[in-house]
């Protein structure tokens, strides 16, 4: 299996423009701020297992990422809270590069690596990685109730927190908060 490495991850992560997180983002999508809405994971449990697919189409795991931090996101190019928040999460991990911590969002758009990335080609949301989950698979296995729907996973490898639904991640708040959980 072949590896995605931690280096294009943050690669992928250093090229949105650092003024994207610097934006009162909250004001401006109207997203809820995330500390109002992620919910800790107590005690903290090991996610279930299970792959995702890179945009060559190579399985991957989170185990694969133990020992760095994880923010992972199933979303959807055609669900509307998730086309939201995207940017939002775009601009954290340009924040969350620098510190090992790597956003990881996870599509379930059933036309494959194509249709995320020209998705993020027509909006210019850069910085992120084209990762898949095409049939909501690996969203399921983690009880996730819906899309979006977002993991926070510590360097241990075990869940800190989740959030059902969108939220604004690109506050210095939300980057503070994310940093805390990972570090456990």
């Amino acid at each position: 299996m072949a590896l995605i490495s931690r280096r294009t991850v943050v690669a992928a992560g250093a090229t949105l423009p650092v003024a994207l997180s610097a934006r009162n983002s909250r004001a401006a999508s109207g997203l809820p701020d995330l500390a109002e809405v992620l919910t800790p994971v107590v005690p903290p449990v090991p996610p279930p297992p299970g792959v995702f697919l890179d945009a060559s189409g190579k399985e991957h795991t989170v185990a694969e990422f133990r020992g760095h931090g994880m923010v992972i996101n199933f979303w959807a190019t055609w669900c509307a809270p998730c086309v939201a928040e995207m940017p939002s999460l775009a601009a954290l991990s340009v924040a969350l590069a620098p510190h090992d911590i790597a956003v990881l969002p996870l599509s379930s758009d059933r036309g494959g690596a194509k249709v995320v990335s020209d998705w993020f080609a027509a909006r210019q949301v850069n910085g992120l990685p084209v990762l898949l989950d095409p049939k909501g698979t690996l969203a399921r296995a983690w009880g996730g109730r819906g899309i979006p729907t977002t993991f926070v996973i510590a360097r241990d490898g075990t869940e800190r927190a989740r959030l059902d639904g969108a939220a604004d991640w690109s506050t210095p708040g939300a980057v503070a908060l994310i940093r805390r959980l990972v570090e456990g």
